[in-house]
C-alpha cells in the first residue's frame, strides 16, 4: 500500500476531551474519529487491526468447533420481555418503536435471540452440545461515555453461546472456551489476568473475567502477591475464618446519645475505639422494593454486588434516605440491626457476626446502642450471615497464600455459566434420552473487540506513539524511502517492496513528498513493528532496519534483509 493513497488523517494537537493514552493516540495517528458521543468511525488502519483480531478469534473458535453466524442488531422487545430483562436491564437499553408502534431494542447482547432461534429448531438432546458465535456491533446507552473506545455506546463484540443437555456438557465447553480465550489473548499479545468476575445482568452460576492491567482501567483487580488468586474487587474474597465459639454478653444494652454523629469515623473518635469494633449498617432496596439492612464492621465497606448475588433478586441499590427514615425511623448514620421492622430483611457480614458487646445505630436519629450482642439483642440465623464486604488491600488472600494487592484493569472478555436462566424463560427445551422435556443448559462467552484494540494501546504505547504486536499490526513493515526522487532509492524501494510482498508481508510504503523527520515521526506514531529506511546508502544496496518496540536497529543488504528482520523480531518477542 502506498501511504499517499491511505486515508490516515494524523493530528498534531490532541482534542482536550481525550483523557487516556489510547484515545489520544488513536485520534492523533488517524485510526479513529468520533461521529457522536460514544460512537466512533474506524478508519483504514484501525479496521485492519480489527480484522487481524477477528481472524485470531475465528481461528480459535474454529478449533473448538464453534459455528459462526449473524443475527439482527434490531430485536423485538417481546424477546426481552420473556426473559424479564426488558424491565430490569436499566437505562443502558436502547428502546424504540417502529411505524406500527411495535417496541424494539438495539441489542446490547444476544442471549435471548440465540435461545429463541436454537430452541425453535433443536428438539433432541442428540443435537447437543452446540456452540455458536457472531462478531457484531452492540449498543448500550452509557450515561457517560468516556475514554475513547473503552466506554462507548456502540462497540464491536464477539459473543458466543453454548447449548448442552447436562451440566457436564456445560462444564466441558466452559473450560474449552476458557482455554480458547487464553489462546486468543496470548496471540493478540496483551498482558491479562483471568479473574473471578460478577455475572451481573447476565445471571448464571459462575463466571470468569479476563482483565488487562492498565492505568486507564475502570475496574479494580484484587490479586494475591504469592498465589494464583485474582478477582474483580466486587467479587474478591479474603481468607477470614469465622470464630467457632460465641462469647457471652457482658453488659446490658444501653442507649448512647450521639447528636451530629453521622459517620463511623466520628463515632470511633467519640468512643475512642477502633472502627473494627463498631457495626456499620446501610440499607439497600431490591428491584421489587424490599428493604435490606446490611451490617459490616466499621472498618469495611458494604459490597452490594455480593449481597445482590446472595439474595438472587435482581439489582440491589442504595435506598433513598427519606424512604429509610419513613420505614425505619432514623436517618443515615443512626441505623442498626436492633429492633428493625419485620419487613426489613437483615444480612450480616461474617466479620460483623463475630462482634460481641459492640456499638451500633439505635434506629433513632442521633442515638446508638452500646453493648449490643447477637442472639440476646438480635436473633440471627446462619442464612443471614455471609461475605458482604469489600476486601482491603493487605488482607490475607484466599487459601492463605500471600496478601491481596490491587491494580486497575480493563475488562476485555467474560465467560458465564448461564444454566437454564434463558432457556426456561423462552421455552428452549429438548427431549432427553428418556423422552422427557428438559430445558437446555447454556453458557455465554464475550470478547470486547474494539475495547481490546484500545487495551493493547494502553499497555504498549510509548512516548513516541503506538506500538503494535506483530500479530495484529495493520501492516507488517513500514518501508520509508527518504527521497524517491533519487533513482537508487526509488529502485531499491521497489525491489524491497516486491521481495517482502512475495514473502507474504503486508507493506506500507511512505511515498509522500515529506521531509525525512516527518516520515520518521509518523512511522513512530502509527507503530508498525518494523521500519525499513532506504536512505543515503541505497547506492550500496544498504538499508536500515528498526524494531519499533525496542528501538534496536541494524544495517543490512537486500540479500540479508529477511534474516535481519527475523533476528530483530526474535529479539522483540
Amino acid at each position: 500500500m502506498q501511504q499517499s493513497q491511505l486515508f490516515m488523517p494524523t493530528l498534531r494537537e490532541v482534542p482536550a476531551d481525550a483523557e487516556v493514552t489510547s484515545h489520544q493516540l488513536l485520534l492523533k495517528a488517524g485510526y479513529i474519529r468520533p461521529v457522536t458521543a460514544g460512537a466512533f468511525a474506524y478508519l483504514p488502519l484501525a479496521k485492519r487491526v480489527l480484522n487481524n483480531i477477528e481472524a485470531i478469534i475465528r481461528d480459535e473458535m474454529e478449533a473448538v468447533a464453534a459455528n459462526e453466524m449473524l443475527v439482527p442488531e434490531i430485536l423485538p422487545a417481546e424477546l426481552w420481555e420473556k426473559s424479564g430483562r426488558y424491565a430490569t436491564y436499566g437505562q443502558d437499553l436502547y428502546k424504540f418503536h417502529n411505524r406500527q408502534d411495535r417496541p424494539f431494542i438495539l441489542g446490547p447482547t444476544h442471549e435471548e435471540t440465540f435461545t429463541e432461534l436454537l430452541g425453535a429448531d433443536i428438539k433432541s438432546y442428540k443435537k447437543l452440545p452446540l456452540l455458536v458465535y457472531q462478531i457484531q456491533s452492540k449498543f448500550r446507552d452509557e450515561g457517560r461515555p468516556r475514554f475513547g473506545l473503552l466506554r462507548t455506546r456502540e462497540f464491536i463484540m464477539k459473543d458466543a453461546y453454548s447449548f448442552t443437555a447436562d451440566e457436564a456438557g456445560l462444564d466441558a465447553i466452559f473450560h474449552q472456551m476458557e482455554r480458547a480465550y487464553q489462546n486468543i489473548f496470548d496471540r493478540v499479545g496483551i498482558n491479562y489476568r483471568m479473574i473471578v468476575g460478577d455475572a451481573g445482568a447476565m445471571g448464571g452460576s459462575d463466571s470468569r473475567e479476563f482483565s488487562a492491567p492498565a492505568v486507564a482501567g475502570e475496574d479494580i483487580i484484587a490479586f494475591s502477591d504469592e498465589g494464583d488468586y485474582a478477582a474483580n474487587l466486587e467479587m474478591a474474597q479474603d481468607a477470614y475464618q469465622r470464630q467457632t465459639e460465641a462469647q457471652e454478653a457482658v453488659a446490658p444494652l444501653a442507649i448512647l446519645d450521639t447528636p451530629g454523629v453521622k459517620t463511623i469515623e466520628a463515632l470511633a473518635e467519640q468512643l475512642s475505639v477502633p472502627a473494627a469494633q463498631l457495626a456499620k449498617t446501610i440499607v439497600a432496596q431490591t428491584a421489587t422494593g424490599q428493604l435490606v439492612a446490611i451490617v459490616t464492621t466499621g472498618d469495611y465497606e458494604v459490597n452490594l454486588i455480593k449481597a445482590q448475588n446472595f439474595l438472587g433478586q435482581g439489582e440491589l441499590t442504595l435506598a433513598d434516605e427519606a424512604l429509610v427514615a419513613e420505614k425505619i425511623g432514623a436517618s443515615f448514620g443512626s441505623l442498626g440491626p436492633v429492633h428493625l421492622p419485620e419487613d426489613v430483611q437483615l444480612l450480616v457480614d461474617e466479620r460483623a457476626a463475630d462482634l460481641n458487646d459492640f456499638t451500633a445505630g439505635a434506629n433513632q436519629t442521633g442515638q446508638h446502642y452500646q453493648h449490643v450482642n447477637w442472639q440476646r439483642d438480635v436473633a440471627l440465623t446462619a442464612d443471614q450471615i455471609g461475605d458482604f464486604r469489600l476486601v482491603h488491600e493487605g488482607d490475607l488472600a484466599v487459601g492463605g497464600q500471600g496478601h491481596l494487592h490491587f491494580t486497575k484493569g480493563i475488562e476485555i472478555g467474560h465467560i458465564f455459566k448461564l444454566g437454564t436462566k434463558y432457556s426456561a424463560a423462552l421455552g428452549a427445551q429438548v427431549l432427553d434420552q428418556n423422552g422427557r422435556k428438559q430445558d437446555m443448559i447454556m453458557g455465554s462467552y464475550g470478547i470486547g473487540i474494539s475495547r481490546l484494540l484500545a487495551a493493547v494501546v494502553e499497555q504498549q504505547a510509548d512516548e513516541k506513539g503506538l506500538v503494535w504486536p506483530a500479530s495484529i499490526a495493520p501492516y507488517d513493515v513500514h518501508l520509508v524511502p527518504v527521497n524517491l526522487k533519487n533513482d537508487e532509492q526509488a529502485a531499491l524501494t521497489a525491489e524491497i517492496q516486491s521481495l517482502l510482498t512475495d514473502q507474504g508481508y503486508d507493506v506500507l510504503v511512505d511515498d509522500r513528498k515529506e521531509r525525512a523527520g516527518v516520515k520518521f515521526a509518523d512511522a513512530d506514531l502509527i507503530g508498525l513493528p518494523i521500519r525499513i529506511t532506504v536512505g543515503k546508502r541505497a547506492a550500496e544496496g544498504i538499508v536500515e532496519v528498526v524494531a519499533r518496540e525496542t528501538g534496536a536497529s541494524a544495517e543490512t543488504t537486500l540479500a540479508d534483509l529477511l534474516t535481519t528482520m527475523a533476528d530483530l523480531a526474535t529479539a522483540v518477542s
